[in-house]
């Protein structure tokens, strides 16, 4: 039967794209090492939404319930991206380009990593900066930072053309990072001292930073970089590993303090804070 217009193109597309999306879920399905590190995260994640979502339910200040959610986001996020991967919808075959140690070879791309990246450390940022009351200015051009970073490591992830263009799109994300790093190690601190939440704010960014420098040596590494490691499923427990760390035991150090501590992060102007904590309110 033939099928003229618009629904003939549909059909002639839609076909092939399904074609691949399956044949690349099958792929990651035969990879043990690859299936299990996607799994992992998608039950961590879906547990500590449940989790979460009980340790917050009785936080009414302001500004403890802006932490709160953009702290949420981070697993809900992170679920969403991992479910993609499994299912093959944001992966996909690439073939590296000449002068890299797999040149002419098809390598999977786990593209779908670096949007929950683009999605979720701009939450991780704006948790941290609500946190430390950051200037609402420096706390924008940090996470504008950051997804420059994030941004700018897909294209190096993805750029088959050139492999010295690669690894200049992946000096470009560093560059980003470096703002970021500033801004943690640097900038912030003082905000957070001043705020009263020196002490939790010093330890989420030990913690964010040295879980972040591991993205670009597993990177630089792995099967995307010079492929020292040239497994797939390794590399991707490596960002697996990383994720765990950066993401829901962040979260969770985070929302347990953010819970403990109400009083001390509200503000005096917020009119919810009012009596938080308070007997009368029990």
């Amino acid at each position: 039967m033939r099928v003229d217009g618009p629904t003939a193109i549909a059909t002639w597309t839609l076909g092939p794209i399904q074609t691949t999306r399956g044949e690349v879920a099958t792929q990651i399905r035969t990879d043990t090492l690859l299936h299990s590190s996607l799994w992992v995260n998608i039950a961590l994640a879906g547990l500590s939404i449940l989790l979460f979502l009980y340790m917050a339910r009785n936080v009414r200040a302001n500004r403890a319930r802006l932490i709160v959610g953009a702290t949420l986001m981070i697993p809900l996020v992170s679920l969403s991206s991992y479910l993609g991967l499994v299912s093959g919808l944001t992966a996909g075959p690439i073939e590296m380009p000449a002068g890299h140690a797999l040149a002419g070879e098809d390598v999977l791309s786990q593209w779908g990593r670096y949007l929950t990246w683009t999605l979720s450390t701009p939450m991780i940022l704006l948790a941290l900066g609500w946190l430390a009351e950051v200037d609402s200015a420096d706390l924008f051009v940090v996470i504008a930072a950051d997804i420059g970073m994030c941004v700018t490591g897909l294209a190096a992830a993805l750029t088959t053309s050139s492999y010295a263009f690669r690894w200049a799109f992946y000096l470009v994300s560093t560059a980003f990072f470096v703002v970021v790093l500033y801004a943690l190690l640097a900038k912030w601190p003082r905000n957070a001292e001043a705020a009263g939440t020196g002490d939790i704010f010093g330890t989420l960014r030990a913690l964010t930073v040295v879980l972040w420098l591991g993205y670009p040596i597993v990177w630089a590494l792995g099967v995307e970089g010079v492929a020292l490691v040239d497994s797939v499923g390794l590399t991707s427990w490596g960002y697996s590993l990383l994720d765990i760390g950066a993401k829901y035991l962040f979260a969770a150090l985070l929302l347990r303090w953010v819970v403990n501590n109400e009083r001390t992060i509200a503000s005096a102007t917020d009119p919810a804070a009012v009596g938080v904590g308070d007997p009368a309110d029990d």
